[in-house]
């Protein structure tokens, strides 16, 4: 079977959304624009609540993501940082066959975990 495979972006950033929360240091995820605050206050959680992802304009069949994120209160944020840009671009590779052109990671805020 020689068939193609389409994964969407909204697959794509719950596959990312998913990989992201396996990342020690990361509590959770932040609302990212409007429309997931929105929905947030509605309480309905969608599994890529906190990441936007897009294709790359100038990287035809690459994408690029962001990730709003919150973090654990003393753990050094430029390693979980690293981390969790390691990790989703693993997942990205890995689960959905799509190479991520870049990665950004907002840190929104630091809680217990």
């Amino acid at each position: 079977m020689g068939g193609r495979v389409t994964v969407t972006e909204n697959a794509l950033a719950a596959i990312l959304a998913l990989a992201a929360h396996e990342v020690p240091g990361v509590v959770g995820m932040a609302p990212a624009g409007l429309k997931d605050q929105v929905v947030r206050i509605l309480r309905r959680q969608e599994a890529s609540e906190g990441v936007v992802v897009r294709q790359d304009p100038t990287r035809p069949g690459q994408y690029q993501a962001d990730f709003y994120v919150v973090v654990a209160y003393g753990t050094r944020i430029p390693t979980v940082v690293e981390s969790l840009a390691e990790r989703v671009s693993f997942a990205a590779r890995k689960l959905a066959g799509v190479e991520l052109s870049q990665v950004r990671v907002h840190v929104v805020g630091v809680g217990r975990g």
